[in-house]
């Protein structure tokens, strides 16, 4: 664009300089250049000599080129302002700017990418950040709403709706940085239920104390998966088989809030078609297989099993 205006008053003031030498007078001249430019026309044309005539033909050829030429700049800006990447970041952090109840994804490895499928399987809103810009083509290859920076960046997790996020999994390969990660959005909301990764056993302990609610170690859980396949692979099947996208069926958590019209309920009335399969109550006692007529609290967690039709009038509640 620089260019284009440098070209553009270069050709005004040789356009001036030509006519002035050519015997015009100084308004004539810009008043000549300015008509020669626009390809307007303009009277005294009869003044100009033969060498004139062909500088005033060679000004406007060269005035429309770099017309031309500013022309296709300016139309490049601003195709590139509204589909090129500036654009396409604006379009990105208004979309997350909107999420509300979300979840925030640190790291788009391969247990980050595993993680982020599960939500878009159970249609759960979530934003990534990776600190590697050169994962950025698979994240936008694969639909997935991001921020590239540092997950421990008190700013980026504020981009990311940290204020307004329902829960945050660190999935760094970094044990260091999970807990510094960890420890900073827990400042930040202090109410966010954070999971996060650790490769080892001794980083579980400083991570609960950073405020993760829940540790996990990729390694111990491949490990006892593996075990529980070579034992009882029809639980596996059975876990998968109530997975998100592999079947109708389910198992959900239902919270029971103090102001639910499950309140007060036995199970048998409150789960509807739903079965029951275990209440957490408030202090955390687990009552697995519960009575039917047990009656439902505030504060009570019921893990249900049924299909969306059975499921739905009860999260409805």
């Amino acid at each position: 664009m620089l260019l284009v205006a440098f070209a553009l008053v270069a050709l005004l003031a040789c356009g001036v300089g030509g006519f002035a030498l050519l015997g015009f007078s100084l308004p004539e001249a810009v008043y000549m250049t300015v008509m020669t430019l626009s390809t307007e026309g303009f009277s005294g044309a009869d003044r100009l000599t033969e060498g004139g005539k062909l500088f005033t033909a060679a000004l406007a050829v060269v005035g429309v080129a770099v017309f031309v030429a500013a022309l296709g700049l300016i139309g490049t800006a601003l195709v590139e302002g509204r589909f090129g990447p500036a654009g396409r970041k604006r379009r990105m952090q208004h979309h997350i700017d909107a999420l509300r109840n979300h979840f925030i994804v640190c790291a788009y490895g391969r247990v980050g990418q595993a993680v982020a499928r599960e939500f878009e399987a159970e249609g759960i809103p979530f934003v990534v950040i990776e600190n590697k810009a050169a994962l950025e083509e698979e994240l936008q290859r694969d639909h997935v709403p991001y921020l590239i920076g540092n997950a421990a960046s008190e700013q980026i997790l504020r981009s990311a709706g940290i204020e307004h996020a329902r829960g945050l999994v660190c999935a760094v390969d970094s044990d260091a940085e999970n807990v510094y990660i960890t420890l900073i959005a827990h400042s930040l909301n202090p109410s966010l239920a954070i999971v996060s990764r650790a490769s080892e056993a001794a980083s579980a302990e400083r991570l609960t104390h950073a405020g993760a609610s829940s540790v996990v170690s990729p390694y111990t859980t491949s490990g006892r998966r593996m075990a529980l396949l070579a034992v009882r692979p029809h639980v596996v099947d059975f876990l998968e088989f109530t997975r998100p996208g592999s079947s109708e069926f389910r198992i959900e958590e239902i919270r029971i809030d103090a102001d639910s019209r499950l309140l007060g309920r036995p199970l048998r009335q409150a789960c509807g078609g739903a079965l029951p399969l275990l209440i957490r109550r408030a202090d955390g006692a687990l009552e697995p297989n519960p009575d039917p007529d047990t009656a439902v609290r505030a504060g009570d967690t019921m893990i249900v099993f049924g299909d969306p039709g059975t499921l739905r009038p009860i999260e409805d509640e």
